[in-house]
């Protein structure tokens, strides 16, 4: 065919849900593990939309064997009458019409978190098969679509005194390459926040694919308060009871609830229709400039402040959790991804609505306030005296105070795209490690002393830590106020403990200090873990390494009987030979990149294995010890 021959005959028209099949990165992110997930929240989504609408008060989620998944609800059931433009049934044109449904007309739902009405006509097109069946009028219906394609008519199956619809679906194997296994925590965390997020609406997840199946229920009456005391379940908390603020202006639905803590973390989560705003939004900004300005108004009138004392805002969220979540019958979003909420009245709605009810709240609770004044007075000292400690961080050179040049052996590459920082522990590893690497593009920074745990420290103190202020300094992001990802030195940074207790340890400390205080390099993806060998393998003068109990087992099934096998303790074991062919060779090492998959759990955990509350750490231990793979007796 003649290239330069271009007219309406190379203009193709994709039909129905070929568009999807065509390009189904467009539709739902991805075809890898996270693009798998987003099928279940598309059709959770639409059943969601049907309890807040008033007509659903439950929705169940089964994961089958087989890959398959079922989600049902009692609402009202999809139609089925003969929709006047395609006549067909009502539910085949929505599951084989992109952009039909109930969401358009802003009659039928009001507020919707479904993307565009897109949702369950793609999960159709995206699945080997799909079953729907709807519950209405005292009907029992049915019908089967195969790659998006109705193979049977909508058929009658008898009478029922149940109402609602149930959607059954296998992902197709052929789009979702990499994987069609759901991971349970991923749903159930997940489904967790929905329940959260809608009070009095019940949620199930349960797992049929255990030997014994894992039933899970959610309900909570008290929603976004009780997703707050949730959050803080590990924290010390400085008032008891969660403050909550409610109210409707012009359609648009706002929750606010937010409780203080002895932490110096603020963990602020802004929704909008159910939806997290991960970058946040006009929601957020109202919610934070609102609550500046009332508490720098309370702490003057009531003469809390000494003479030219204020608040800026970071002062009045140190120890904070709170949800700020919406409910808009028409949100507009800034990019594709829904992460960053941009519709300008809402700034105006939440900052009213908020300063209803927390001005309320603090004449009401004298206590609760001059508590809360107190503890912001103390971050906002504690921030002119971090400034102080800050500029120790600055640099013009990698090279320069506090003793640095001793530590940082720096690569010879400038560009951060290209360079490698490995966060080594101990002197010896960190020996082994500069004589091992490949010093164009690794730099390595060996760790001398304790790493202070960030949990428990204000940023002022966390920068009088040697080992911490190494870190910053050979990043060359700054911290604090300062911080900047985009000057970033490094665009790996690897750390590198001993395969021990003690190296889980320091690992968990330095992975605390990133998520509290440079979150970005996690989210840019900058944040990686060395996987060491546990094993060297010895036969002669042949050497291979195991890296997991499992290939141990395996590669001494090949072995000779005489194979002597080394147990490493430590980095320090190895020579530098040793540690680059294994390690640090970028083509046969193995890196674990950190992934934030749900900031609000990763708090969660953090702040219960790293805090002073002792009775969760112990529960969380003794109920994940059956997931141990590997540890030092």
């Amino acid at each position: 065919m003649d290239k330069k021959h271009y007219d309406s005959s190379n203009i193709q028209i994709l039909e129905g849900l070929e568009a999807v099949k065509k390009r189904p990165g467009m539709y739902i992110g991805s075809t890898g593990p996270r693009g798998l997930h987003h099928l279940v929240w598309e059709i959770v989504d639409n059943s969601v939309d049907e309890a807040l609408a008033g007509y659903a008060s439950e929705i169940i989620t089964d994961i089958l064997d087989g890959d398959i998944v079922r989600v049902q609800d009692n609402g009202r059931g999809i139609p089925i009458d003969i929709h006047p433009k395609t006549n067909r049934p009502a539910v085949e044109t929505i599951l084989t019409t992109l952009h039909a449904g109930g969401k358009f007309d802003n009659q039928s739902y009001k507020v919707s978190g479904g993307l565009h009405g897109v949702g369950a006509s793609v999960v159709n097109a995206l699945s080997s098969w799909l079953e729907v069946n709807i519950y209405r009028d005292g009907t029992h219906y049915r019908q089967r679509y195969e790659y998006g394609i109705a193979t049977t008519d909508l058929e009658t199956c008898g009478s029922t005194e149940k109402t609602g619809t149930m959607i059954t679906f296998k992902a197709d194997p052929e789009v979702f390459k990499e994987t069609t296994d759901y991971d349970y925590e991923i749903l159930r965390l997940r489904i967790q926040q929905m329940a959260f997020l809608n009070k009095g609406i019940t949620f199930q997840i349960n797992d049929h694919r255990q030997t014994t199946p894992v039933f899970k229920t959610y309900h909570y009456d008290g929603g976004i308060k009780e997703y707050v005391q949730y959050l803080n379940k590990n924290k010390e908390l400085l008032h008891q009871e969660v403050i909550y603020c409610e109210g409707e202006i012009e359609d648009i639905i706002v929750e606010i609830a937010m409780q203080y803590n002895n932490g110096f973390a603020q963990n602020i989560f802004p929704f909008t229709n159910n939806i997290h705003n991960l970058e946040g939004g006009t929601h957020e900004e109202g919610f934070k400039m609102t609550l500046t300005r009332l508490l720098n108004s309370y702490g003057k009138a009531n003469n809390l402040f000494k003479k030219d004392e204020s608040f800026v805002g970071e002062d009045t969220r140190e120890g904070l959790t709170a949800i700020i979540s919406i409910k808009h019958p028409d949100p507009q979003f800034e990019g594709q991804t829904k992460s960053k909420l941009g519709s300008t009245e809402v700034r105006r709605i939440v900052a009213q609505i908020l300063s209803e009810g927390l001005d309320r709240h603090l004449l009401e609770n004298p206590n609760d306030a001059k508590i809360i004044i107190e503890k912001a007075l103390l971050a906002s000292r504690a921030r002119l005296a971090a400034k102080k400690a800050r500029e120790a961080t600055r640099r013009k050179n990698p090279l320069d105070s506090l003793g640095f040049a001793s530590k940082l052996a720096d690569c010879r590459n400038k560009d951060p795209k290209k360079s490698e920082l490995y966060i080594v522990e101990g002197d010896s590893a960190g020996g082994s490690a500069k004589q091992g690497r490949d010093s164009e593009f690794q730099a390595i920074l060996p760790l001398r002393g304790k790493v202070l745990n960030v949990e428990k420290a204000r940023l002022d103190k966390i920068l009088g830590n040697k080992e911490i202020l190494s870190m910053i300094t050979a990043f060359g992001t700054g911290i604090g106020e300062d911080f900047n990802v985009e000057t970033s030195r490094y665009h790996k940074i690897v750390i590198m403990t001993d395969a021990d207790v003690d190296g889980a340890h320091i690992r968990t400390l330095l992975l605390t200090f990133l998520f509290r205080h440079m979150k970005p390099l996690i989210e840019k993806g900058y944040v990686y873990i060395a996987q060491p060998p546990l094993y060297k393998i010895q036969q002669g003068r042949q050497i291979d390494y195991a890296f997991t109990e499992k290939e141990l087992t395996e590669k001494l099934k090949e072995a000779s009987s005489r194979a002597s096998i080394q147990r490493y303790k430590g980095l320090g074991e190895m020579n530098p030979e040793q540690l680059w062919e294994t390690t640090m060779d970028p083509t046969t090492r193995t890196l674990l990149k950190v992934s934030l998959e749900d900031a609000m759990e990763a708090d969660h955990v953090f702040s219960m294995l790293m805090g002073d509350e002792v009775a969760p750490r112990k529960d969380f231990i003794q109920e994940n010890a059956i997931y141990v793979q590997n540890l030092d007796i």
